[in-house]
């Protein structure tokens, strides 16, 4: 989950590459397209720009990670460090219970 709030719902976000991608000939440059576009919905052509490459990259014209595969590899890896934080505990635990059984039958 993100540590933002979206100002913009994902309809928004979908028409607006849209327009991105539909009215880039009608501009001079891609960037001209972005920055007129991204005036008119009230966010920076940053934001715009990058919500455009994401598009590109989840349709398959761009090379890169799709949006899916990034958060599926991100909750793996999550789940991974939560694994290894388990068995740390387990491996303290079982060393210190071994430590008490030793201490106990030595006395």
């Amino acid at each position: 989950m993100s540590k933002t709030t979206n100002k913009f719902s994902p309809e928004v976000r979908e028409r607006a590459v849209r327009m991105v991608l539909d009215n880039e000939g009608q501009h001079g440059s891609r960037w001209q397209a972005i920055t007129s576009i991204a005036a008119k919905i009230g966010c920076s052509a940053n934001t715009l720009n990058d919500w455009a490459k994401k598009a590109e990259v989840d349709s398959g014209r761009r090379a890169g990670i799709p949006s899916d595969m990034a958060e599926r590899m991100k909750a793996l890896e999550r789940e991974n460090r939560e694994l290894r934080q388990a068995n740390e505990i387990l491996r303290k635990a079982s060393a210190y219970f071994a430590l008490a059984e030793l201490d106990r039958r030595s006395k």
